[in-house]
């Protein structure tokens, strides 16, 4: 008789992203001996940029996440998990409503971001009638968060913006952070060659994410650097496009999709981080598991439960304190296995594969 505890994981695509990224590592990465896993991808498999084995996959082969909700459905009726998780707000809001169809079931929803600042950004989109009808449909949505069963936050921002601001029962509301996924090992001791500095930022491309800012504040630094930007989205252009107005194009190389983030990550000097809010951010956390420090514009969900002042970077409040502390950062001696520690000791793979195990023997009993 098999007593495997059975998981499905649904994410909308294996597109090049932390939500994808963690996802398909923590379902690769469950106990065999105790769970029997299915991973549902929405999109399609010509489409995925993270390999996928050990545990069977499902490809819907779906553009999006409406036109899914049936397949979805009669997957689950046939099969009957214990468990199901989803990712991503939208699909989030989705499997809430299904879940009222399969009772016997538990839902759980890993949320990625803090509602209340990404709404921010929402509202400054142009109003066009598609965007409202978008946001018509998008209200109702949110209801189907109240329906799931468990709602994961990565970060204790996360929670508490789940309880006062989505009133979310605290009943629903569990808190595992992200792993530092495979391959992030400590960078060698870097003898400068020259005197140009690496910066790097590791981020879809978006408003939200802060790149301008960034580009604002390094334009008015007075030595040689080089700054790598690993990350795509619908802001590209105008990124570019302020760099060249600013003068700083020649300093900037754009990559849009790489797997060899660790790479890059490990030859660079400093991490720089400019988003306005956050879940818990991968690719900060994983720069420091190298010993890249960072520095960060203090924003919601979970930076300061990352970063440690002097330790594994700083936090600054403005582009002026930013400027201040990039010039800090590099006049200091920073120790590669201290600003390793700092993230391996909360957020190692052991650690948080358990929290996931725990939670899952937890609600399926």
């Amino acid at each position: 008789m098999n007593n495997k505890i059975k998981v499905f994981f649904v994410i909308p695509t294996l597109f090049a992203g932390g939500a994808e990224r963690v996802m398909s590592f923590i379902s690769q990465n469950l106990n065999k001996d105790k769970f029997d896993v299915l991973l549902i991808v929405i999109g399609y498999e010509k489409d995925s940029r993270y390999p996928i084995s050990g545990i069977n996959v499902r490809y819907l082969n779906k553009k999006r996440v409406l036109h899914s909700i049936f397949d979805i459905i009669l997957t689950l009726n046939k099969h009957k998990p214990n468990v199901v998780i989803s990712a991503i707000s939208h699909l989030n809001s989705f499997m809430g409503f299904i879940s009222v169809l399969f009772p016997k079931i538990t839902f759980v929803g890993r949320h990625t971001i803090v509602s209340i600042e990404d709404k921010k950004f929402l509202s400054e989109k142009n109003k066009s009638l598609k965007r409202k009808i978008r946001n018509k449909i998008r209200k109702p949505l949110g209801y189907g968060y109240k329906l799931l069963d468990i709602i994961l936050c990565q970060s204790k921002d996360m929670y508490n913006d789940m309880k006062y601001n989505s009133k979310i029962s605290v009943d629903k509301l569990r808190i595992i952070n992200n792993p530092i996924t495979d391959n992030f090992q400590l960078k060698p001791k870097k003898n400068r060659a020259n005197n140009t500095i690496k910066f790097i930022t590791v981020a879809r491309i978006s408003k939200n994410k802060g790149h301008k800012r960034i580009l604002n504040a390094i334009s008015k630094l007075d030595f040689k650097y080089q700054y790598t930007i690993i990350g795509d989205g619908v802001e590209k252009e105008n990124i570019l496009n302020l760099a060249e107005k600013l003068g700083i194009r020649d300093k900037i190389t754009h990559i849009p999709f790489t797997k060899e983030v660790p790479l890059h990550l490990s030859r660079s000097d400093i991490y720089l981080m400019g988003s306005y809010s956050e879940g818990l951010p991968n690719g900060l956390i994983e720069s420091c598991s190298v010993g890249t420090p960072v520095i960060a514009f203090r924003a919601p969900g979970g930076l300061n439960e990352v970063i440690e002042d002097g330790v594994n970077g700083f936090l600054v409040d403005s582009e002026n304190e930013f400027i201040i502390k990039t010039q800090e950062a590099l006049s200091k001696d920073w120790n590669r296995e201290m600003v390793r520690d700092s993230v391996f000791k909360k957020y190692n793979k052991a650690k948080i594969i358990n929290d996931y195990e725990n939670m899952l023997l937890e609600i399926s009993n």
